[in-house]
């Protein structure tokens, strides 16, 4: 194993619809652990509620959960999950599919830095960018 950094991401109580949208929009993999499946006593919290969750494909890992009574999130710009794509056609892909019932910031194009790059901020609030190196 290598060392890494694992986005994790946290919501308002909608972790599920999230979570599964990016597992059906990436083709990836997600294990889900419900709060009704914990030991935690947080009555007000729905046990339906996300308690952590692992997405997975190749190289990609990203982990999410609902927060805590009392913690909301607040959604903002400072973080975004950029995806070095293996091909156009996996860029574009994963744009076309995470983009639904988002906002394009910025379309598919080639760049002026010889990269094939776009970002979107997807309708949970969570801005992705794609890009993808041609061989040189």
């Amino acid at each position: 194993m290598q060392t890494s950094v694992i986005p994790y991401l946290y919501f308002n109580g909608n972790c599920r619809a999230a979570i599964a949208f990016y597992k059906e929009a990436l083709h990836a993999s997600l294990e889900i652990m419900e709060m009704g499946d914990t030991p935690i006593n947080a009555p007000e919290t729905p046990k339906g509620h996300v308690m952590h969750s692992i997405l997975t494909l190749e190289n990609i890992t990203i982990m999410a959960s609902d927060t805590m009574p009392g913690k909301p999130v607040t959604f903002g710009n400072s973080v975004s999950l950029s995806i070095n794509c293996t091909s156009r056609e996996q860029a574009d892909l994963f744009y076309t599919n995470l983009k639904l019932n988002g906002n394009v910031l910025m379309p598919l194009q080639d760049t002026f830095w010889g990269a094939y790059f776009g970002m979107i901020s997807d309708q949970f609030g969570i801005n992705w960018l794609f890009n993808y190196d041609a061989a040189k």
